[in-house]
């Protein structure tokens, strides 16, 4: 049902959709078969494709061009995969999306190869756009998602984390890729300087909801909705909010404690998971999202009133609100 949502809202501009999907299967032809098909693979393993639909929404506020609004979108999508690719790695994991990872497939020499591809690519796209600024937007992401991933495996199994440490790690881990995918959406377009700005806000502001919502579906989700595990993150060793909020709980805390080091069986986590579904800690993690989402929400309502900020405003709520 939640995906069935999620493509009725992207049917209303379907077609400059596929546009974009055809140009990202377009993007990783290889002289590689092996990296071609692994690129492929992750191609059609199911992603919402926020990154680009969002970026394609935002250049509808300037003077719109499918093909040059793709050589924005595309390599914005790429950089998401070759993450994935690398935490796959970095985190050993055999599943996404229930399918099996470039990892777990070829092996971690050749996943961080495809990773590496991917970005490769990414830069050449967007090589071809004659413009410093989205240029250097661009590059500052790419340097911030690997800031953000290095400051994740430095507080990997970190029990003593707080609010600003766990906001500060997302918004450079995922916020500022949506937030940059609005932002080169508006710039690619001409869109006018406050706009962009807005649409930046909005992108940001999304992005945390986005991820403060992916860290709630660890413990809320299931195997089947999520495509791995429940409670894999945190067995990761990922201190997550509702993680950061359970450890100040005294009956929750002996419990994580226990999970972070690798002290709880199967009944365990799934006593763990089922006390963290009906929790504090749950119940303070989803206002913290829905602040973000209000956020975004008044920065997309301050924006020219063009019909494809209602698809917006529609997709902001829908993400802040998924189970999948």
């Amino acid at each position: 049902m939640e995906k069935l949502k999620l493509k009725s809202i992207y049917s209303e501009f379907r077609t400059d959709l596929e546009f974009i999907e055809r140009e990202l299967n377009r993007s990783v032809h290889s002289a590689s078969p092996m990296l071609e098909d692994a690129c492929l693979a992750l191609i059609g393993s199911g992603g919402k494709r926020i990154r680009p639909v969002f970026t394609l929404l935002a250049s509808k506020f300037g003077d719109y061009n499918p093909s040059v609004t793709a050589k924005a979108a595309v390599p914005l999508e790429l950089i998401h995969m070759a993450s994935l690719v690398h935490d796959d790695v970095i985190d050993d994991a055999d599943l996404r999306r229930g399918e099996r990872t470039v990892k777990s497939i070829h092996g971690n020499r050749a996943a961080m190869y495809v990773g590496d591809f991917l970005l490769g690519r990414s830069l050449e796209i967007i090589g071809e756009l004659d413009s410093q600024e989205v240029h250097r937007v661009l590059s500052r992401t790419m340097i911030e998602i690997c800031v953000g991933e290095i400051i994740q495996i430095e507080d990997k199994f970190a029990a003593e984390q707080n609010l600003r440490d766990y906001l500060r790690r997302i918004k450079r881990k995922t916020a500022l890729l949506i937030s940059s995918s609005c932002e080169l959406g508006g710039l690619v377009a001409g869109a006018d300087p406050a706009t962009v700005r807005k649409l930046k806000r909005f992108g940001y502001y999304v992005g945390m909801s986005f991820q403060i919502t992916d860290d709630l579906l660890d413990f809320t989700g299931t195997e089947k909705q999520l495509g791995k595990p429940a409670g894999g993150d945190l067995l990761a060793g990922n201190i997550t909010l509702p993680a950061i909020y359970g450890l100040r709980d005294p009956e929750l805390r002996p419990y994580l404690l226990d999970a972070l080091g690798g002290g709880l069986d199967k009944a365990g986590v799934a006593k763990l998971l089922g006390l963290m579904r009906n929790s504090e800690a749950i119940r303070e993690s989803v206002r913290i999202s829905d602040l973000y989402l209000e956020k975004a929400l008044r920065e997309a309502e301050a924006l020219p009133d063009i019909p494809d900020r209602d698809s917006l405003i529609r997709i902001a709520k829908f993400i802040g609100k998924r189970k999948f």
